[in-house]
């Protein structure tokens, strides 16, 4: 951990995500004491609708007069929250397919990276509107319909990690004493392929959470939370757009892009770390 905090510092940008996730998570962390719970409630605004930034309200009001500075804090939680299960369960079953393709190989690989090829080229976002419609609208469905379509990407590097790793001398000694196929994989397979799996997850929470941001401003997310791409929906839904209310629009389309922004800094500091052969810049 030392070593790899030693590397991470070097690089400037790296830290720059990092100290803006942080500042977010604790914000996030802290809604209910920054913002109050009574924010989110239609019945409990203070606010003119659709009121332009004041002193009351430096981002303005939504349609119901609330605040949307409260509104985006609040959105944090659940759009954070949604990308980092969606993103590891994403991870998790593309580690999977990948080990367990790259291990045994032959015919079953061959068929596993065909179904693999499929879901390649299939539009993920298609897929996870169709599984957002089919299933119940909750955050749940979100987080299952992203982590089920964004797993091929994954799998496909994890395999041929595997396949690099079970090539070198220790895995031909393992076998040769008696090791089957679940001590290799799991004590030396797996061990050698997360750090890709780690650098994978990072730069997978950003597109985790573009996607729930899509996902909800298409209006199949969760109506009982409030999330940035809900924020999105309703101010779309209020005419937002026509009418020239810019600060309903700016604030959670900015929170977005600078969250995955920040994930994305963090991730190529990761993979730049874990595999300096990438020559990252810093």
């Amino acid at each position: 951990a030392a070593r790899f905090w030693r590397g991470y510092r070097a690089h400037r940008a790296g830290l720059a995500g990092l100290a803006g996730l942080v500042v977010i998570a604790l914000a996030a962390v802290a809604a209910p004491l920054l913002v109050g719970d009574d924010v989110r409630s239609v019945t409990a605004a203070t606010g003119a609708p659709l009121a332009a930034p004041s002193p009351d309200f430096p981002l303005g009001t939504d349609q119901f007069g609330r605040s949307l500075l409260g509104l985006l804090v609040w959105g944090a939680r659940v759009s954070l929250t949604v990308g980092l299960l969606a993103a590891a369960l994403s991870v998790a079953i593309g580690t999977l397919v990948g080990v367990v393709a790259g291990h045994f190989g032959g015919v079953f690989s061959t068929v596993v990276m065909r179904v693999t090829d499929w879901f390649l080229v299939m539009p993920a976002l298609v897929l996870a509107i169709v599984l957002a419609t089919v299933m119940s609208r909750s955050l749940w469905t979100v987080v299952v319909a992203i982590g089920v379509t964004s797993w091929p990407t994954t799998a496909r590097l994890v395999r041929a990690q595997t396949i690099a790793v079970e090539s070198r001398p220790y895995i031909e000694r393992a076998r040769a004493l008696g090791g089957g196929h679940r001590h290799v994989m799991t004590r030396h397979v797996l061990p050698n392929v997360m750090p890709l799996v780690l650098a994978q997850t990072t730069l997978g929470i950003s597109t985790a959470i573009l996607t729930e941001a899509t996902l909800a401003f298409l209006g199949l997310g969760d109506p009982t939370v409030v999330s940035w791409g809900g924020m999105l929906q309703d101010a779309r839904e209020a005419g937002a757009v026509s009418s020239g209310h810019w600060w309903y629009l700016g604030p959670p389309g900015i929170a977005i892009a600078l969250v995955a922004l920040a994930f994305t800094l963090c991730g190529r500091a990761v993979e730049s770390v874990l595999n300096p052969s990438l020559g990252v810049g810093r």
